[in-house]
């Protein structure tokens, strides 16, 4: 005997005005995203040199840019972290430099294997990122003291032991010496593009790597939660179990860790190092963040926010010399991005909050 199956009553239809709502609700979202204005901004930055400058149509070009932007990219990924934390880092630039100097000086002067003297320039590296973390920590002291005292320290430390050892402002060359090729692989190599007939410096590959690495910590783990949380309001999250001390000594140190690698690439793409570079560097890597949406009080922004900030400074860096200007003028439109992305985010922020 067969059996009736009930009909199945048609699915009211969707009226216009829900549809409405729900692609409202869509754009509201982006539009509250941290990286919104800075996304803006790299069309318009883009779209102007694109249309001014013929150089910067070319395939070469763009890698020229992505190499520029990756540079304080790289960095940048880390800084980021550490802002949205609550904390930022004024020893970052000059950190670089105390790396590339340690891995030089210690493979030249004690004829060790160059990846030796990376090894050992990166305990030194995460050490001045403990020191940075355990004395916020353990003084309470604001951040801008407390890696300021430590940028200036390394910036004497940088010249003077350089001095003393090798009797001059730079390091010996190390390009002849044992694990150098493989060092300069890893860190400062090209990588050819199939199709495109032009190649891009490993450090892209690496940015965009570490980049894709921090915005899964901070969106899918229990890390990245910390992190806002501490960020946001430390004594709160003190107060449901995060344990903010290890956080805040982690993103230092893991600014640590970025500068070990930044200034591997340095030392590695010419075998020397001055000592003294890098003071400045560190006012970069914090605009890279804050024009990707990070705020200095902590608690909000994304890492793509800053890979895109790195990006319009790189665009910017190349775009005004392909275009011809005068490269006095790179630093006045990074200040002028700057300011203008703070407004916007902040604009940004305020309609969100108000809808």
């Amino acid at each position: 005997m067969s059996q009736t199956l009930p009909l199945r009553e048609p699915a009211p239809p969707v009226s216009e005005k829900t549809l409405r709502v729900g692609q409202r609700s869509v754009l509201r979202r982006f539009m509250s995203r941290p990286e919104v204005g800075s996304l803006l901004g790299a069309i318009v930055v883009f779209s102007v040199f694109f249309a001014v400058a013929e150089p910067f149509r070319q395939a070469s070009s763009l890698m020229t840019v992505l190499y520029a932007s990756s540079v304080i990219g790289i960095m940048a990924v880390g800084v980021a972290l550490l802002m949205i934390g609550g904390e930022f880092d004024l020893s970052a630039g000059v950190a670089v430099i105390t790396a590339s100097l340690s891995a030089a000086i210690l493979s030249f002067q004690l004829n060790l294997n160059v990846w030796v003297g990376a090894g050992i320039a990166l305990a030194f590296a995460l050490t001045i990122g403990l020191v940075n973390g355990v004395i916020l920590v353990r003084t309470k002291l604001p951040s801008f003291l407390v890696t300021l005292s430590m940028f200036l320290m390394l910036q004497g430390l940088n010249i003077a032991v350089t001095k003393l050892i090798t009797g001059k402002v730079s390091t010996d060359s190390i390009r002849n010496m044992d694990g150098f090729s493989s060092a300069q692989a890893v860190f400062s190599s090209y990588v050819p593009i199939p199709g495109l007939g032009v190649s891009v410096r490993v450090t892209v590959l690496w940015w965009l790597l570490f980049a894709a690495l921090a915005t899964w910590v901070l969106m899918r783990t229990k890390v990245g939660n910390w992190i806002y949380a501490v960020g946001g309001n430390a004594e709160s999250a003190r107060a449901v179990g995060v344990p903010v001390a290890k956080v805040k000594i982690g993103l230092f140190m893991t600014v640590g860790f970025f500068a070990w690698f930044s200034g591997m690439h340095l030392l590695m793409a010419s075998g020397v190092q001055q000592s003294g570079e890098g003071v400045g560097n560190e006012l970069l890597y914090i605009m890279a963040a804050v024009v990707g949406g990070c705020l200095l009080t902590g608690g909000y922004g994304t890492v793509i926010g800053a890979v895109i900030g790195s990006l319009i400074y790189g665009m910017t860096k190349q775009g005004i010399v392909y275009a011809g200007w005068d490269n006095n003028w790179i630093m006045f439109f990074v200040g002028a991005m700057l300011l203008l992305a703070v407004v916007v985010n902040m604009w940004v922020r305020n309609q969100t909050s108000k809808r």
